[in-house]
């Protein structure tokens, strides 16, 4: 099951790091800005990953010393980015190997495109690294099972960077949910919604001289450049990417897989498909997620991706109990009664700032299972929205057993892992 919310995880989110240090006293202030507290950081892919860099290099006793892209006008205009705001410019670095090599650098922020989460984050925990991960931790099953091996083996803080996990109105919530204020809850539904356009048709072409496509492509068997692939709409394509629900859907079933106290599904269904646009995109436009579980709970995700975003009544994450309902929205939440009434609401912060000082924190105090988002809890959120997109590809529901592998259908089956690139394929040790 999910761990327990302790005081730490509470409070962690609370405190902005400013605040946190101006608690510590004269004594703890000297320890935190101690060189030997000291944590440099390296961060990988520059669109996410570029405003990862700004509130890295906000945290006390933090250095951005590199920021890597296979797009080197990206990493170089990062760069500048981070030296306008601390006054120092970070080694702008196109080859991640290059990062994972140097010694002085104690932890990886990552938000490359999906099929580089996991094989990259192995890299790094092989190298010594600690590793921030963006969501989803992988691009398939079996290597999310491997990411989770190397954390244990190489002992080191791997936190996914499912960022509500960390903020003090999304967790008390949560706790509210577990500790049964509105009844027994043995259902929860989100959505996402938006209003994304056509991708077109992409034409075969050389890739730009300032990108390093081979070394994007990285672990992912070759495919030819395409002019609308880079730098998004690799996420609609199944070779590099896992579609809306492990794109945006992994941050709601992450909440509700909390919420619920619930870890692998038995039974996952898939309804859905392309239906507005004709074009490149693989992946669903219109996605309906369930999963049940063992203990008579169930999960429902509705990913409508092309159509009016206007959902109302809804949030992030929606629990519904014998005695009411709690809706998580933004940064806080609102009880309604069995007849729909407002019972109470509570607001709270919205930033990153929280956990990544919660990464920070794990490594200073050599406490990498104390993490919000463990790389275990991690994998079990990031592992529903693969299991719906293999349901998608095989067309029918999917029956699972011990940690959520899929039982008694070999097609499916045979979509828990990829094949990779000759000489990319990922391995602990």
């Amino acid at each position: 099951m999910n761990k327990p919310i302790n005081r730490r995880q509470f409070l962690g989110g609370a405190i902005a790091s400013g605040a946190a240090v101006a608690g510590l006293g004269m004594a703890g202030r000297a320890a935190a800005e101690s060189p030997n507290n000291r944590i440099n950081v390296a961060v990988l892919g520059l669109s996410r990953g570029a405003r990862l860099a700004q509130t890295f290099a906000e945290q006390e006793n933090c250095v951005v010393t590199h920021v890597c892209d296979p797009d080197m006008n990206r990493a170089n205009n990062c760069a500048s980015a981070i030296e306008e705001h601390t006054g120092t410019a970070p080694e702008a670095l196109q080859d991640l190997r290059r990062v994972f090599d140097n010694p002085d650098v104690d932890a990886v922020v990552m938000a490359m495109p999906v099929h580089w989460h996991a094989p990259a984050a192995i890299m790094a925990l092989k190298a010594g690294k600690h590793v921030y991960l963006e969501k989803p931790c992988c691009h398939n099953p079996h290597e999310g099972e491997l990411l989770v091996e190397a954390a244990r083996h190489y002992n080191k803080a791997v936190q996914m960077g499912v960022q509500r996990r960390s903020w003090p109105g999304v967790v008390e919530g949560i706790e509210r949910v577990r500790a049964g204020d509105i009844g027994n809850v043995y259902y929860a539904l989100s959505w996402y919604t938006s209003t994304r356009g056509s991708i077109g048709r992409g034409q075969e072409t050389d890739p730009p001289d300032h990108l390093d496509y081979e070394l994007w492509q990285g672990p992912a068997p070759r495919r030819p450049y395409k002019d609308n692939l880079i730098h998004y709409n690799w996420h609609w394509h199944w070779h590099w990417g896992s579609g809306e629900s492990g794109n945006n859907g992994v941050h709601a079933l992450d909440l509700l897989r909390w919420g619920l106290d619930v870890d692998y599904p038995i039974r996952v269904t898939s309804a859905g498909g392309r239906y507005r646009y004709d074009d490149d995109q693989e992946t669903p436009d219109t996605h309906l997620l369930s999963f049940d579980f063992a203990d008579d709970k169930s999960i429902g995700w509705q990913g409508v991706s092309c159509n009016n975003p206007n959902v109302q009544g809804v949030g992030i994450a929606n629990f519904f109990g014998e005695e009411g309902s709690l809706v998580i929205s933004d940064g806080g939440y609102v009880i309604n009664d069995n007849d729909g009434r407002e019972v109470e609401s509570h607001d709270g912060p919205r930033a990153d700032g929280p956990h990544v000082e919660d990464f920070l924190t794990a490594i200073r105090e050599d406490a990498p299972l104390s993490l919000n988002a463990e790389i275990e809890e991690g994998y079990k959120s990031t592992l529903l929205p693969l299991l719906g997109n293999i349901a998608h590809r095989v067309g029918r529901s999917l029956a699972c057993g011990e940690k959520g592998h899929i039982i008694d259908d070999a097609e499916a089956e045979a979509e828990w892992r990829r094949e990779y690139e000759s000489g990319w394929e990922p391995s602990v040790t």
